[in-house]
């Protein structure tokens, strides 16, 4: 289907994600980046939900420039594996860590340990790698690791304040994975699902080196009134580091590439893209109010961009769990926008999570047009109710309007396009 600036709503904004999506896979991108070949072993260890992809893209990449082949392990979140040649990939739980996971990471530590100096190290990391290595570190329990988890799922605090904790918890993350492969070459390839492309907050940095932190992270349990154990106490400032080296650091696929793939897709249907950046973070609702004042001012003003436009952005909401319902971050942005919107004629969105999975649930997001409330009311739905609900993904399933992708193997963090006619 060729799309113009009067195609369908749907079609449009399905079209950006797309674009979006195809910007964020690893796919050919290891060409011209590839380190030089060792004297020993290539050792490929990963983990995220782009992990399998990555391995097997790295393999291509490998392989085509005439080097023996790599041997190694990767983890990825269950239903995100693919067949690779060489690399082993394993499966395990996401967000919430499990007894895989745990296993995995004790694997690919000792791994990490055979490494010799004639070797060479490559890791792989996306976004999800810090609820994939699921090691706890000494005087902590995985039961430990997954309540905390969980409580921090609720609480509303946003991803870097997550990955803090995480690191203070953990005995792979925050550069002890390449601590324990010393005495290799290292080199890290990354995609970025974090707000500013910070490497050490990707998969919470088991390949970036750091001085640790307890005190932060204890400090920010206590912010969220998260409740622990002095045990647990004791074990997260026993659990200190210095910083280290890490090696060579690539970064294959970001938000931004992201975006700035979806404003070229605009610009070539006739649409004028405004790109607001590819770190909002913050309660979905209060995110959603923000967009909506700027869609409808562009609207009613053609400022700050002439309509038809498309307004873009990226980054990490949060929701502050009070209700029952069920949805990720993406569906609760999208109903409380179109709740804002209240119909406003000419306005349409689409909110997903470029891994193809909002939250736990099954779909990537969701989309609205100008319809969506009068739909809502014609079938006896209530979006306000729904929306104190945190039920988005009940809202959007009973209308038929979840975007559902599958896992996609990739992971920038979440897109988000609204269209102004």
């Amino acid at each position: 289907m060729t799309l113009d600036k009067t195609s369908p709503d749907e079609a449009i904004l399905r079209a950006l994600f797309d674009a979006a999506l195809a910007a964020s896979l690893p796919d050919g991108r290891f060409a011209g980046r590839l380190p030089i070949a060792p004297k020993g072993r290539t050792i490929v260890l990963g983990a995220g939900k782009g992990a399998a992809r990555m391995v097997r893209a790295f393999e291509d990449a490998w392989e085509a420039a005439g080097n023996p082949a790599p041997e190694g392990l990767a983890v990825t979140r269950y239903g995100h594996g693919t067949p690779t040649r060489f690399v082993e990939v394993v499966e395990a739980a996401h967000p919430v860590p499990d007894v895989a996971g745990m296993a995995a990471a004790q694997r690919i530590l000792d791994y990490a340990g055979t490494a010799g100096p004639d070797d060479l190290v490559v890791f792989l990391m996306s976004g999800g790698a810090s609820s994939l290595l699921a090691l706890p570190a000494p005087g902590l329990t995985l039961e430990d690791k997954q309540a905390l988890n969980r409580a921090l799922l609720k609480s509303g605090a946003p991803i870097g304040a997550m990955n803090r904790v995480r690191k203070a918890l953990s005995a792979i993350k925050g550069g002890r994975l390449a601590a324990a492969a010393a005495k290799a070459r290292r080199v890290t390839y990354l995609i970025s699902d974090v707000p500013g492309d910070d490497p050490g907050a990707i998969g919470s940095g088991p390949t970036i080196p750091e001085a640790s932190d307890p005190e932060g992270a204890l400090s920010i349990l206590a912010e969220y009134g998260i409740a622990i154990e002095p045990r647990i106490e004791e074990a997260i400032r026993a659990n200190a580091v210095e910083a280290g080296a890490g090696g060579t650091v690539e970064m294959l696929a970001t938000p931004k590439m992201a975006l700035d793939a979806a404003a070229e897709a605009a610009r070539a249907i006739g649409l004028t893209p405004l790109v607001l950046g590819d770190a909002l973070e913050g309660e979905a609702r209060d995110v959603a109010r923000v967009l909506a004042a700027i869609a409808t001012y562009a609207a009613a003003h053609d400022q700050p961009v002439a309509k038809p436009c498309v307004i873009l952005s990226g980054g990490e909401t949060t929701v502050t769990v009070r209700g029952h319902g069920r949805g990720g971050r993406n569906a609760e942005f999208l109903l409380a926008l179109a709740v804002a919107l209240g119909g406003h004629e000419g306005i349409a969105a689409i909110a997903c999570d470029t891994d193809g999975i909002d939250g736990s649930e099954d779909n990537a997001g969701a989309w609205i047009d100008a319809g969506i409330l009068a739909e809502a009311k014609a079938s006896g739905i209530d979006p306000v109710a729904r929306l104190a609900d945190n039920d988005g993904y009940g809202f959007f399933e009973a209308l038929g309007r979840l975007v559902v992708t599958g896992p996609t193997l990739t992971n920038v963090n979440d897109f988000r396009a609204i269209l102004v006619r």
